[in-house]
């Protein structure tokens, strides 16, 4: 039987220049605060014409990942500092910024803010999120799966709590929180102590208990970032 060939869209050059680019600030060829190569010399090394190199840069300026200066050289920006959330998705595809000490802060994000958008889906939309929790019961025992799973979760729950901006701000680090996710649930004591909570936390819906609920959330999410810290 004859298959159909996988087209593949080749990237555009601007496109990959910027990922060139990214990567190159990413694993410090170019590290924070120092200058960005003259164009002609980094248009020539990455292989493409000033104009792209041009269009490129605009966009790192941007998203804060660079400075350029009018007469100057091209600076790199303390993207950790003077950064948003635009750059965790970039981060995301870096796996050697995955440092423990980065997916603790993450998780330290997390656990501020979990407790507050659980409770807001409890009162908004507690019919919801009671039937996504009820999806939880029954996870197979498996590393991605909890990682899928838990990320989704948390997710829903910032859409079902009302608040837009709690979804944009884990939108922000969502495929973060997937990557790190991996790495946690690798332990069966993690995905057994996150199926407890699944678990807990549908009764405490079905037993209209939000105080319950948020507490709950509040202790688990101090508890994974306990483990974390102790792996």
């Amino acid at each position: 039987m004859s298959t159909q060939p996988e087209w593949v869209i080749p990237q555009k050059p601007t496109d990959l220049a910027e990922k060139q680019l990214l990567a190159a600030i990413l694993d410090g060829s170019f590290p924070i605060g120092s200058p960005l190569p003259p164009e002609r010399e980094l248009a020539q090394s990455l292989g493409i014409t000033r104009p792209t190199l041009r269009e490129a840069l605009q966009r790192l300026a941007r998203d804060g990942w660079i400075q350029i200066r009018q007469g100057k050289s091209t600076v790199v920006q303390d993207y950790w500092k003077d950064g948003n959330l635009i750059m965790l998705n970039a981060l995301a595809s870096q796996p050697e910024v995955l440092t423990p000490a980065f997916i603790t802060s993450l998780l330290e994000v997390r656990a501020a803010f979990a407790p507050a958008y659980t409770r807001l889906a409890f009162l908004r939309s507690k019919e919801e999120s009671i039937a996504l929790l009820e999806g939880y019961q029954q996870l197979p025992d498996e590393p991605e799966a909890y990682a899928q799973a838990d990320q989704e979760l948390h997710h829903q729950l910032t859409v079902l709590s009302g608040n837009p901006i709690f979804t944009l701000i884990y939108n922000g680090f969502r495929k973060l929180s997937y990557q790190a996710g991996l790495t946690y649930f690798a332990s069966s004591q993690a995905r057994s102590h996150s199926q407890a909570f699944y678990n807990g936390l549908l009764e405490d819906f079905r037993r209209n208990d939000p105080q319950s609920a948020t507490d709950r959330t509040a202790k688990v999410m101090q508890d994974s970032l306990d483990y974390w810290k102790n792996l």
